[in-house]
């Protein structure tokens, strides 16, 4: 219990609802735009990272429920559970310190990346008929066309942009760290320090 009083302190609750107005607004962008990313957990891995898996579960919860709350994507909440998982597993990395090493944010984001696939194309197959009217819909209709069945097409649209969605949002979150100031990163807990 002291340790989740220590992962909800101040700062954390300061950064959570900076954290979650970055995913919706740089996930909305990738919808906009409609890259096959979605770039819609930047927020929730920093949290995760910096304020440990419970702080960064809540952050990817939350997100999704007012991204559809807000009516901006309503199929935004079926995979809360999911943005939740993504946050705890970024507050374990952090733990270990992973991502203040490239390399080893890429290994947290590729592992990341295929766990969510695994896990969202289910949802998106079931709940959504395989279409999110996001970039990804492309992935999908290409692996339908070679005669793939809806669950297979999602399942390889997911292996394929997933991990290259959060390989690309945990480097960002190796440069934000690195861009911080030791003393800032020293009021979380959870971020395994740095050296220089």
């Amino acid at each position: 219990m002291d340790g989740l009083k220590r992962s909800f302190g101040t700062m954390t609750l300061v950064l959570i609802p900076v954290a979650i107005a970055i995913n919706i607004a740089v996930g909305q962008l990738a919808l906009f735009v409609k890259v096959p990313l979605y770039l819609d957990s930047i927020g929730t891995i920093l949290v995760g990272v910096l304020a440990g898996p419970w702080a960064g579960a809540l952050t990817g919860f939350l997100s999704n429920a007012i991204w559809t709350l807000a009516g901006w994507y309503t199929p935004a909440f079926a995979f809360a559970g999911v943005a939740a998982i993504i946050g705890a597993l970024a507050g374990v990395f952090g733990r270990a310190g992973w991502p203040n090493v490239w390399w080893k944010a890429i290994l947290a984001g590729l592992i990341t990346g295929l766990t969510a696939a695994i896990l969202s194309a289910p949802i998106a197959t079931y709940v959504f008929g395989g279409v999110m009217g996001s970039g990804t819909d492309v992935i999908v209709a290409m692996a339908r066309s070679i005669g793939l069945d809806s669950l297979g097409a999602n399942i390889a649209q997911g292996t394929f942009s997933d991990p290259m969605d959060k390989m690309a949002t945990y480097l960002i979150v190796f440069l934000v760290l690195r861009a911080l100031p030791l003393r800032f990163l020293a009021r979380f807990t959870n971020l395994k320090a740095r050296s220089g």
